[in-house]
């Protein structure tokens, strides 16, 4: 018996430990279902923002377990990527207006949390106003990658563009090599990781179906790019997805693409290695939303759960 008992634990031990998977969060109520937005954390609180149609700021409370309305935002803003800096959540680089020549605002606003209010920020430089961008900070300034010009119709553009907020400067730093948009950007290390993304074109009938495949990487301290080798492009081509840094790897959760169903697929791009791999999928296909880290988890919520505008999901997961 003794022989069976340790062959079984030894046996136990060499089986390999099963990956987390992702559950969904049961809050005590739930926020207004939303795509196309963003989703930003400060302190111990996640911010819903944004998104089609004027809406309301939602607050969730992690240690609460509930949602609570905040300020209304002061105009309908869409397709971007929310930073936080100091204690607030930044908006630049999205939209506004309805499809497909969505407009591009003019300057950044800032969500105060503690205050519950919203202020304008700095005009953003007439010709180098886009949406859709991607957004990262780094060194307590804030960098706006790619995007579009003219909603999902045309005007794809490389341009990369640095903010600093302390002194209301922007400069203009080296074309990415790859544009495009619908996508997010995630900052690791000393550099910033640009993966997914699409050439949205309503112009020629090609919203959802020219994905890029390629990884562009911005070295921050020596303003220079670099294309990951074609092998080590992006497994599952998709845009709308979400980009967040977890330890050394980059997770891309959800998106969107030709087929009707948004992608649940979870990729991570191991930083140290440059090589991808897989991780557990969503429950539920989504798009259009962006993710957060807290405590070692991440968490996504919102989005639309099939290719563009709907349905709108307000369910919220998380992965351990």
């Amino acid at each position: 018996m003794k022989t069976i008992t340790t062959f079984a634990i030894a046996l136990a031990l060499c089986q390999p430990t099963l990956a987390q998977q992702w559950e969904t969060v049961q809050p005590e109520n739930l926020p207004v279902k939303r795509h196309e937005n963003a989703f930003a954390r400060v302190g111990d609180q996640f911010f819903l923002v944004g998104g089609r149609g004027q809406k309301a700021v939602e607050a969730y409370d992690v240690k609460k377990n509930t949602w609570e309305k905040r300020a209304m935002e002061p105009l309908e803003m869409h397709h971007f990527q929310a930073v936080t800096h100091n204690g607030e959540v930044y908006v630049a680089g999205a939209f506004t207006g309805g499809y497909p020549h969505e407009t591009p605002i003019p300057a950044i606003y800032i969500y105060n949390p503690k205050k519950d209010e919203w202020r304008k920020g700095a005009d953003i430089p007439a010709d180098r106003r886009r949406g859709s961008a991607g957004v990262a900070v780094y060194t307590n300034k804030i960098y706006l990658f790619c995007g579009i010009i003219d909603g999902h119709y045309d005007g794809h553009v490389s341009w990369v563009d640095e903010y600093d907020p302390a002194t209301n400067k922007w400069t203009r730093l080296p074309d990415a090599p790859h544009p495009r948009d619908h996508f997010q950007a995630a900052v690791q290390g000393d550099k910033a990781y640009i993966a997914g993304g699409r050439l949205s074109s309503a112009k020629i009938g090609q919203v959802l179906n020219l994905t890029v495949s390629a990884v562009d990487v911005y070295d921050f301290k020596k303003k220079t790019w670099m294309t990951l080798p074609e092998s080590d492009s992006i497994p599952t081509r998709r845009a709308g997805s979400t980009s967040i840094p977890y330890g050394n790897k980059i997770l891309v959760i959800g998106g969107e693409s030709p087929q009707k169903k948004a992608h649940n697929q979870v990729e991570a791009l191991n930083t140290k290695t440059l090589k991808w791999e897989k991780l557990p999928s969503l429950q539920m296909g989504r798009h259009g939303t962006q993710a957060v880290v807290y405590d070692n988890r991440v968490y996504i919520a919102a989005g639309s759960e099939n290719q563009g505008g709907g349905p709108e999901l307000n369910s919220m997961e998380v992965m351990k």
